[in-house]
């Protein structure tokens, strides 16, 4: 049996790194609406740790057969199970303060939870300097059409205003622990007192930011992994998702072959394969051994000015947790057609995941 857990603030508490964290209440907010979440990954009979169980099981009703028959139960439940063995701890990515919460809840799951030496190398491999030295660069090195640079920036602030000020370089910054679209700064000839600011206060706060140039993109993916506890790596499939300035907006959900004839449109599939078979050498080689649970590659299809075909940022950021991409991975099949469909999580009173259908037009073939 397993226990799941959605804490969609775990990006945020990496960077805080405390027992004790408070998460923005945007955080708490969707987290408390989107608990039953692992209901569509999860196997029949597994729990589900939600805030309110009555909330959990009317939300999940709208999912239909792609929910699975789960336990939903709450903080004081844990409380009083009276063994947890055999247990598994599976949440949406793996931190301090989970780990203070669930030991909170019952001592036993020392047990079942990593200790502060294996958590802090989940901290390590998250930070974004992690992939910007141990993948990206060898990926780049790998084929003439695979771009992308990220340098790691310790020093005086006041040392950037040469490098952002030239004319024609476009730069964005990236705090190296954040979520989706925050802890961005996007800078266009201009270092504004206020993006020096955020750039000294990062530095105080988080030891250093990433310089990365900005590129015209053309195609938002991703490819989505679980490492094991034998040391395997295993891919899984393909994400085709869109962000606006980091900000995550959707999901395709599809079948691989449909999401790869999608990335055609754009580069070959031969490419496309040896963009795996590279990346999956790699991560044997930097993961393997210090990291179990699933993980996505984010990556971009760009275009640059002095190119006749476009090229390919083969390793964004690497997101050591599940992401969107492996629940859009959940509620797709390889096996029986499907109509393609969007998965996107919405806000009106509350947050809802809302899969509908996709037209035909979600990607747009690119043309120089």
């Amino acid at each position: 049996m397993k226990l799941h857990v959605f804490n969609p603030e775990h990006d945020i508490a990496l960077a805080v790194n405390m027992e004790q964290f408070t998460a923005p209440h945007a955080a708490r907010e969707l987290r408390a609406d989107l608990g039953y979440l692992p209901a569509l990954w999860a196997e029949d009979g597994d729990m589900v740790l939600v805030d309110d169980v009555p909330a959990a099981l009317e939300a999940v009703r709208h999912h239909g057969d792609d929910a699975q028959e789960v336990i939903f139960v709450t903080d004081r439940d844990l409380q009083q199970l009276s063994t947890l063995s055999p247990m598994k701890v599976e949440s949406w990515g793996m931190n301090k303060s989970l780990v203070k919460r669930l030991l909170a809840c019952n001592p036993d799951f020392t047990a079942v939870l990593p200790n502060d030496a294996q958590l802090d190398t989940i901290r390590q491999m998250s930070n974004r300097r992690f992939a910007a030295t141990h993948i990206l660069p060898a990926l780049v090195a790998s084929h003439p059409r695979f771009v992308g640079k990220s340098t790691y920036f310790t020093g005086q602030v006041q040392s950037l205003k040469t490098l952002f000020n030239q004319p024609r370089q476009r730069f964005v910054l990236k705090a190296p622990w954040s979520s989706s679209g925050r802890g961005m700064r996007y800078v266009d000839h201009d270092f504004t007192p206020h993006v020096e600011g955020w750039c000294k206060n990062l530095i105080h706060r988080q030891g250093g930011i990433m310089i990365e140039p900005q590129y015209e993109k053309v195609l938002d993916f991703g490819m989505e992994f679980e490492a094991s506890a034998q040391g395997d790596i295993q891919y899984l499939g393909l994400s085709l998702f869109s962000t606006v300035h980091g900000a995550y907006l959707g999901n395709i959900v599809a079948s691989e072959e449909v999401k790869r004839q999608e990335i055609a449109q754009f580069i070959s599939l031969d490419l496309l394969n040896f963009l795996q078979r590279t990346l999956h050498s790699l991560l044997v080689a930097e993961v393997s051994g210090k990291y179990v649970g699933p993980f996505g590659v984010d990556m971009m299809i760009v275009k640059l000015a002095d190119a006749t075909e476009l090229c390919v940022h083969p390793c964004v950021e690497i997101n050591f947790r599940r992401t969107m991409g492996h629940v859009a991975l959940s509620l797709s099949t390889n096996d029986v057609p499907q109509p393609k469909r969007l998965m996107q999580i919405t806000y009106t009173d509350k947050y809802r995941l809302k899969i509908s259908l996709a037209g035909d037009d979600l990607v747009t073939p690119y043309t120089f």
